[in-house]
C-alpha cells in the first residue's frame, strides 16, 4: 500500500464525504476507492470513518489522523513545488474560506476567470462568515473583512471598504430621521450578529471613534438578509458599501449620518501561520491582489 496515495485518498473522501464522488474524481471504480480506506484502516488498526448506504462519519480517531494528513500532506507539497516553483505552471489543490456575501459578489466572477486561466489548479470553496481556523481546517487561504486581526495573523492588504448607514425613506418618515449616533438607541437597528460586540456600532465624532449603543428586534448572521430587511422599513443598517450599493441605486434606502463616518474594514488574504506558501496559493494571492486593486 502506498501511504502517501492512501492519505490522499483518505483526506479526498472525508472532504467529499462520498466514496462515489471520489472515485468519478480519480476516474476509478468505488470499488477501488473502498478497499484502499478498508487497507488503510487495517494499517492503522483503527475506524477511520463509519458508512451506510445513505451516510459517511469521520470517527474521531479519523478526524485526529485527518489534520495530521493535511499536514504531512502539505510537506511533501512543498518539498515538490520549491525545486523549480518559479518555472512550474502553477498546479494542485487550494482550499479557500471566503465570506458568504463578498465571496459570492465579488470574488466569485475573479475565481472563476482563475479557475479558467489556470487550468491545473483545483479550487475547493468554502463560503461562510465564521472565522475558520486555517491550520485546524486544513485551509490554504482566507478572505476576511474586518478592522480586528488577530494576533499572529500573516496577511496582506488586498483593499479595504466603508461602512454605509442606511435606512428606507418610509422608515425615516414615520420614525424621524437620526442625525446624531446618539440618536440611533432610539431606533429600531439591524444589527449584524457575527461581529464581536453586536450592542454598539462605531462612528468618527470629533476625530476619534465612538462606540454608540444600538437595539432592534431583528438580528442575522447575513448582511444581505439586513439589507433587505432595510430596504422593507424595518430599521436602519449599517452594512459594507459593496452590500449597500445596489439598494441605494435601486432607491429601496438612503445613506444617513453621512456627517460621521464608520471606520473602514480592511480586505484581507490571510494565511496558515505555520506553513510555507506554496506557488499556487501566491500566485491566486497575487491575482486576487490585482483584482482587487483599489477596492
Amino acid at each position: 500500500m502506498d501511504k502517501l496515495d492512501a492519505m490522499q485518498t483518505f483526506v479526498r473522501v472525508a472532504e467529499a464525504g462520498s466514496f462515489t464522488a471520489v472515485a468519478e474524481q480519480l476516474q476509478v471504480d468505488r470499488s477501488v476507492v473502498t478497499r484502499q480506506i478498508a487497507a488503510l484502516e487495517k494499517h492503522l488498526g483503527a475506524k477511520l470513518m463509519t458508512r451506510s448506504t445513505r451516510s459517511l462519519t469521520i470517527t474521531a480517531a479519523g478526524a485526529a489522523y485527518l489534520e495530521k494528513c493535511r499536514v504531512i500532506l502539505n510537506l511533501v507539497d512543498v518539498a515538490e513545488s520549491s525545486l523549480a516553483e518559479e518555472k512550474a505552471v502553477p498546479r494542485g489543490r487550494i482550499r479557500l474560506a471566503l465570506p458568504l456575501s463578498f465571496g459570492l459578489q465579488r470574488l466569485m466572477p475573479h475565481l472563476l476567470a482563475f479557475a479558467d486561466a489556470q487550468a491545473h489548479i483545483e479550487l475547493l470553496l468554502n463560503f461562510s462568515d465564521q472565522r475558520a481556523n486555517l491550520v485546524e481546517e486544513g485551509i490554504d487561504l482566507a478572505i476576511r473583512i474586518t478592522a480586528d486581526l488577530q494576533p499572529g495573523d500573516i496577511v496582506r492588504k488586498l483593499g479595504q471598504c466603508r461602512l454605509l448607514t442606511t435606512a428606507a425613506p418610509a422608515y425615516l418618515a414615520q420614525h424621524g430621521h437620526p442625525n446624531h449616533p446618539a440618536q440611533l438607541q432610539h431606533h429600531e437597528c439591524l444589527v449584524y450578529s457575527m461581529t464581536t460586540n453586536t450592542a454598539t456600532w462605531p462612528y468618527q465624532v470629533d476625530g476619534q471613534v465612538q462606540q454608540f449603543a444600538v437595539r432592534g428586534r431583528l438580528t442575522a448572521n447575513n448582511g444581505v438578509a439586513l439589507m433587505q430587511a432595510a430596504a422593507q422599513g424595518m430599521g436602519i443598517a449599517l452594512q459594507p458599501d459593496f452590500l449597500a450599493a445596489p439598494f441605494l441605486e435601486r432607491q429601496e434606502v438612503v445613506e444617513i449620518l453621512r456627517d460621521f463616518e464608520s471606520p473602514a474594514l480592511g480586505i484581507y488574504a490571510v494565511l496558515p501561520s505555520n506553513r510555507y506558501i506554496p506557488h499556487r496559493v501566491g500566485v491566486l494571492m497575487e491575482y486576487l491582489a490585482g483584482a482587487l486593486k483599489g477596492a
